[in-house]
């Protein structure tokens, strides 16, 4: 018979065997792990005779491709199903069971929410509209999530996780943009971008005989309140005022009627300009600050510029996030498009631009008609105009081009193309054989951009128009 403190300890936590082997869990985490030959003569004293899996590190890991898989029943699926007919931008959450098996390590979680995410990327995952899940013959379409562990279960992480995305390569049949620019950020000191790497995604209905295998997605960290908490020696406080900012967002107008909270239902869809994320309760208070910066950017010149900018802003690693922007091809961001980024005032009021959404880059153009050959220094817009206020100042445009410049240098393994092209066959190599997949989308790696770019010819792997040497050699003319 049991012991009754090894029935107390397994009746607490989560736990399984695998090859004599047993495994036990603390929301999500592992806490034990012991070759066992019987369970009732297991002693507990080891009880961290493993690490727990505790980082963000584990999940966000480059150099594998851990398996996902969602149970969830025909009921939830269903709900899911409708919430976007009735609005495909909800945020309307269902349930679902996950399982995360990474080099042997399973990590189990039940009750997580989970719903539709992206903007256009946003789609109907099976189906078309008023239709129910088909269990003989179903449609199935490649569509992006969000998972919430704490939804329903307060408290419950994976692996110091709240939350993650699963985002579908819809325009990037190379599958490494996004990837690629976040890792390159990360290479080049831009602590601001969100961690990304790959993962293997499956889907099973419960009521299924099947399950259903969705293929290769990224997988993407949120930015959000956790986002901040992540980066406790970088930013001061995670108590300030995070804002997403949505297209229009030229940090210009001082309109307040573009400031708010974002509030989307089933029935309706309000996203201001600029979305504040955290603090919501003081809004009036968020909305005066994002002015009173906005009036100072916009009015300051001269010396008194330089002063205000280096005192309310990290102007290196501002620098240094651009540098890498505008060498990755990033046209749909701030400076020329008014668009993707978020931004962040900590709680002595200092600004952190927030770089997102970079899977259309690196040769797939838009709006710029050569993302390639553009002029690194009058990029975008000049009527958005943080970037251009900032290099002006001669001292910080001359960092600028440094960084610029030590991106391309052949020494670095940066974004010179015998060191990118590297890395990115190492990824594809890791990927090609899971990309295969039952929606029938997006089925195999092809080195070219998204099919409605302006600059088609762009390659990343071939000699012939290769991107990495186009760029590099626009910084020399």
């Amino acid at each position: 018979m049991r012991s009754i403190s090894t029935m107390i300890l397994l009746l607490c936590f989560n736990y399984m065997f695998s090859q004599d082997t047993l495994y036990i869990y603390k929301a999500g985490q592992v806490i034990y792990k012991n070759e066992v030959n019987n369970i009732d003569s297991i002693t507990f004293t080891n009880l961290v005779s493993e690490p727990v899996i505790s980082t963000l590190d584990y999940i966000y890991d480059i150099n594998t491709i851990p398996q996902i898989t969602l149970d969830i029943s025909t009921v939830e699926w269903n709900k899911l199903l409708s919430y976007f007919d009735r609005n495909p931008n909800n945020e309307e959450y269902i349930s679902t069971d996950f399982t995360f098996l990474k080099d042997g390590k399973t990590i189990n979680l039940t009750n997580v929410g989970l719903r539709i995410r992206g903007n256009t990327s946003r789609r109907r995952p099976e189906g078309k509209t008023s239709e129910i899940h088909n269990a003989t013959n179903p449609d199935w379409h490649h569509a992006s999530f969000g998972l919430n562990f704490k939804k329903y279960i307060k408290g419950q992480e994976m692996a110091g996780a709240e939350k993650i995305n699963l985002k579908w390569f819809k325009d990037d049949p190379t599958y490494v943009r996004e990837v690629y620019c976040y890792e390159l950020f990360e290479r080049f000191g831009v602590w601001t971008a969100p961690q990304s790497s790959y993962c293997r995604l499956s889907i099973r209905i419960k009521e299924d005989n099947t399950t259903t295998y969705f293929g290769v997605y990224e997988l993407l960290e949120p930015v959000d309140k956790e986002y901040l908490k992540n980066r406790p020696a970088k930013f001061a406080d995670a108590e300030g005022n995070l804002w997403k900012a949505n297209w229009g967002a030229d940090l210009k107008s001082t309109d307040k009627s573009n400031m708010g909270i974002e509030n989307i239902t089933l029935t309706q869809t309000y996203t201001p300009v600029y979305d504040l994320k955290t603090n919501t309760e003081t809004l009036e208070t968020a909305k005066n600050q994002l002015v009173d910066f906005i009036t100072n950017l916009n009015t300051k010149t001269g010396t008194d510029l330089k002063n205000w900018v280096s005192s309310k802003m990290d102007v290196d690693l501002f620098l240094r996030t651009y540098a890498a922007n505008v060498m990755c091809g990033m046209w749909d961001d701030y400076w020329c498009n008014k668009n993707n980024f978020y931004f962040y005032f900590d709680s002595s009021g200092k600004f952190f631009f927030i770089p997102y959404d970079y899977d259309n880059t690196l040769g797939t153009s838009g709006i710029i008609s050569d993302s390639g050959k553009q002029d690194l220094l009058n990029w975008g817009s000049s009527s958005n105009p943080m970037v251009l206020k900032i290099i002006s100042i001669p001292e910080y445009k001359a960092l600028y081009v440094q960084y610029i410049k030590e991106l391309c240098n052949s020494n670095n393994d940066l974004f010179f193309v015998d060191k990118s092209i590297p890395r990115i066959l190492n990824w594809q190599n890791m990927i090609k054989t899971f990309v295969n997949n039952d929606t029938n989308e997006d089925t195999e790696i092809l080195d070219k951009p998204a099919s409605w770019g302006n600059c088609s010819f762009y390659r990343l792997l071939d000699t012939n128009n290769n991107y990495f040497k186009i760029r590099a050699a626009n910084i020399q003319n």
